[in-house]
């Protein structure tokens, strides 16, 4: 006790020891923790009772891990975050590396969804130049889609869903406003060309900034600006289009509306259904769409059918007219296929913005083959509508990510 008499005065606090934060003495130093013993045993009032190191280095190399969490160590992360490479966060905050093939994947997706489209546009022109009948040939495709999901869920090459009564019944709206798009796009094909249909449904967010307010929705200021080219460029285009038609524009817009309409419903009736993935219910909503269709196609133009044919085969081989219709429809339930296994890698953003360059592309591609005349006032109109698509992709994907802040605060 006379030992403790000749340290000097401070105002160190002693207290009962605490088993609460052991330290495993085996992972010390063990030179150090002879030195501290040697200190404390030989009472030295020069050296400090139960000096504390300088540099805490010793204890910073045993990162201390939550319960469970011992896929990344603290020395890891640093250097991932040193060396510049891209990183993504876990949810549950831990940074996970790189994952490897990722952009060759997308880009092969990203190019047979092109390549798919423009194969898509180009014969299904073909087709509706010599057989003008859109009605029968939008429900043959629609008929080649749900051959093919048939086949998939057969093979076991995709998973079937399990569905019941009111998975149907739930899917019959989006059904129906889907066959109204694709119909009134196939009768705009018909009638004008197809840069000038594709110009007008670029217009598409317009009606989805229009409709979604009606039930509810608010947008900031800067989606309804962006929206303000699309209607712009679209006019100037419509009114310096050399194939203009009045019956094509009204597909074109009516298009719009119904793949509007579609997605808008679907986010209220199948909220329910999350365990069908996006190319299951678009397998779905393709069949129930050819059973809307078809009997109308009967009524509206059936009676001109065969006469059609013949003169359609009458200008074409055969053989090459039924591989026109048979491509056209194998290729439009492709690449709509494409879009949704692209849609299942990339963010909404990173895929709005390719399916603005997805038209672009298409309208070039569509000029090329069947060199339409284009006037400077129409491909400025068409410059600054798809502008515009690409403004208003930005503009409403930047929209979440500012609620979930407000949510945070």
């Amino acid at each position: 006790m006379l030992s403790l008499n000749l340290l000097p005065p401070s105002n160190v606090i002693l207290s009962k020891p605490s088993n609460r934060h052991r330290i495993n003495g085996s992972l010390l130093d063990r030179n150090r923790a002879q030195s501290v013993r040697n200190q404390v045993n030989g009472f030295s009032p020069a050296a400090p009772i139960c000096r504390i190191p300088e540099s805490r280095s010793d204890f910073g190399r045993f990162p201390v891990l939550p319960l469970g969490k011992f896929s990344r160590f603290p020395s890891q992360k640093a250097g991932a975050a040193a060396s510049g490479a891209p990183q993504e966060s876990s949810p549950d905050g831990e940074i996970e590396a790189p994952k490897s093939g990722m952009n060759k994947k997308l880009a092969i997706v990203f190019g047979l969804w092109y390549f798919q489209n423009i194969v898509f546009n180009i014969y299904n022109k073909k087709v509706l130049n010599i057989f003008p009948y859109p009605w029968l040939l939008a429900s043959f495709q629609l008929f080649c889609g749900s051959v093919w999901m048939l086949m998939l869920w057969s093979s076991k090459l995709q998973p079937c869903p399990k569905i019941d009564k009111s998975f149907i019944i739930a899917l019959l709206g989006p059904a129906l406003f889907h066959t109204v798009g694709h119909i009134s796009a196939c009768v705009s094909f018909s009638k004008v060309a197809v840069s000038f249909t594709h110009v007008i449904k670029s217009a598409e967010p317009v009606f989805t900034v229009i409709f979604s307010s009606l039930i509810g929705d608010s947008y900031p200021l800067k989606v309804w600006l962006s929206i303000l080219p699309i209607v712009f460029g679209c006019s100037l285009a419509a009114v310096t289009e050399v194939s203009f038609n009045f019956g094509g524009l009204w597909g074109a817009m009516i298009s719009n509306v119904g793949f509007v309409l579609r997605n808008v419903y679907s986010k209220k009736s199948l909220h329910r259904f999350k365990e069908v993935n996006g190319l299951n219910l678009y397998g779905w909503i393709t069949i129930l769409s050819l059973f809307y269709l078809f009997p109308v196609a009967v009524f509206v133009e059936g009676s001109q059918w065969v006469a059609g044919y013949h003169k359609a085969v009458a200008s074409v081989n055969p053989s090459t007219f039924y591989l026109w219709v048979l491509v056209s429809g194998i290729f439009y339930h492709l690449y709509n296929q494409s879009s949704y296994e692209a849609l299942d890698d990339i963010s909404p953003l990173t895929f709005s913005v390719g399916n603005t360059m997805k038209r672009v592309v298409v309208i070039i591609a569509s000029v090329l083959v069947f060199r339409n005349p284009v006037r400077p006032l129409n491909a400025l109109g068409s410059a600054i509508a798809i502008f515009g698509t690409f403004l208003y992709s930005q503009a409403t994907a930047k929209k979440p990510k500012v609620e979930g802040a407000e949510k945070k605060e």
